[in-house]
């Protein structure tokens, strides 16, 4: 079951990989060492050298980059490599603080583009496939990484970007795309699009979605499935570490598989740094080893996911992580409870009635936090009764209540009354900042 880009090295026996990840990290941790004054001094306060590092099983001892990190040493103070060899520049999106900029030499977008491949055929796409790309291009790796996967695979790529929607939908048709690329929350809008246009999945040729660069949960695959005829795909990855490709689903869905020749994953307690056993719940924490331009060691995504080894039933070796289940930064504390925004989509997309477009604002009044969840009805809902709307409120209320352990305020808005995204969506306003 299931086809490979490289089968050599997604089937490679988990000694095998251990092998060239402990000589890769080795080279690499020599490489950052001579190269990168900014982590080098990191190593020397922990007391630590090259030397020290001989295999995978010293990774422990290295120290850990974080984003702040990031924002001190910008923009050149964790470049390994001349700007002279470096052909390109992506970017995050700075929204809290300083950009994050990621370089990369031509290897560099070989390795990308080639890990991309992977999660394109694990998808069932090749040659013979049109792949879609509506993730945002420009500084934002989406774009770029899906769209040079895709040439790899030797797709033929519509590189449309995101937005006009009614347009995409236009060439979908037209072109006979079969593979969508785009963020979660946008093909969930894209599905929308083609029902208000009176068009069925049957009018289109679409057979395959990979979406990634926000969280989303089993229940919106299902819902994006079933609204545009096609198997959704998870793909991860983070500007830092090259960009989407770092993991990706096969046809199985249990999991992504981590390209474990690139990247080297571990999960840590988020509060003590200490590495936990595969299975248990944490941060992810990546290290690359074989960046030659930015190479990160032993970086914190700020993730909460887990790692499962052991084949699976695709073929693939490579241990798959399971769906970020939140961000240690995303996380809000209200009223002193952890709430993660994934828990309320999980919440709102077992209901029915309601559309997959909800907006968490939290606020502050008289030192006490507020929180309400306003949610969008379907036009079927806004045409019923006061009382059918008050009551399905309560039930969230009260479903809210029993996944979180603290009450939301829940508002049911109308039908299209929640700005759409193209790109990522904004689930969240926090005005408790301007408060302070």
């Amino acid at each position: 079951m299931g086809k490979y880009w490289n089968e050599k090295i997604e089937c490679m026996e988990r000694e095998e990989m251990l092998a060239l990840q402990s000589q890769r990290l080795v080279k690499q941790v020599r490489h950052v060492w001579d190269n990168v004054p900014y982590y080098r001094k990191k190593m020397e306060e922990k007391g630590v050298t090259p030397q020290d590092i001989k295999g995978v099983e010293d990774l422990y001892k290295l120290p850990f980059l974080s984003k702040a990190d990031l924002r001190d040493a910008y923009p050149y103070g964790l470049l390994a490599k001349p700007l002279s060899d470096c052909v390109r520049i992506h970017s995050t999106s700075g929204t809290t603080g300083k950009r994050v900029v990621a370089f990369y030499t031509q290897n560099d977008v070989d390795m990308w583009e080639d890990c991309v491949a992977r999660a394109i055929t694990a998808a069932g796409g090749t040659k013979d496939d049109v792949c879609q790309v509506a993730y945002g291009y420009g500084l934002f790796t989406g774009g770029a990484g899906l769209h040079g996967g895709s040439h790899k695979v030797g797709c033929l790529t519509l590189p449309m970007s995101s937005g006009n929607t009614e347009r995409q939908i236009q060439f979908m048709q037209d072109l006979g795309a079969t593979i969508l690329c785009c963020t979660p929350s946008y093909a969930a809008y894209i599905g929308e699009t083609v029902k208000k246009m009176g068009l069925t999945p049957d009018d289109l040729k679409l057979k395959a979605g990979i979406f990634g660069a926000e969280p989303w949960t089993e229940e919106m695959r299902q819902q994006i499935q079933a609204s545009l005829g096609i198997k959704a795909y998870d793909i991860y990855g983070l500007t830092e570490s090259s960009g989407p490709g770092v993991a990706f689903e096969c046809q199985c869905q249990h999991g992504m598989h981590i390209n474990e020749d690139n990247f080297i994953a571990e999960i840590i307690d988020p509060e003590t740094g200490e590495v936990l056993p595969d299975g248990e719940k944490g941060e992810l924490v990546f290290t690359s080893i074989t960046k030659e331009a930015f190479p990160l060691l032993r970086y914190r995504t700020r993730d909460i996911c887990v790692l499962t080894r052991g084949k699976c039933e695709c073929g693939r070796t490579l241990v798959r992580m399971a769906k970020p289940m939140g961000r240690s930064d995303d996380m809000l504390i209200i009223r002193g409870v952890n709430v993660f925004p994934s828990q309320i989509e999980s919440v709102l997309l077992k209901m029915h009635n309601v559309s997959p477009n909800y907006q968490i604002v939290v606020g502050r009044e008289n030192n006490t936090d507020t929180f309400e969840v306003r949610v969008e009805i379907t036009e079927e809902m806004f045409n019923d009764t006061i009382r059918s709307i008050e009551e399905l409120e309560k039930k969230i209320s009260q479903e809210m209540l029993s996944v979180l352990g603290i009450k939301a305020k829940i508002r049911l808005v109308e039908p299209n009354s929640i700005p759409r995204s193209e790109g990522k969506a904004v689930r969240v306003i926090d005005n408790r900042k301007l408060l302070d």
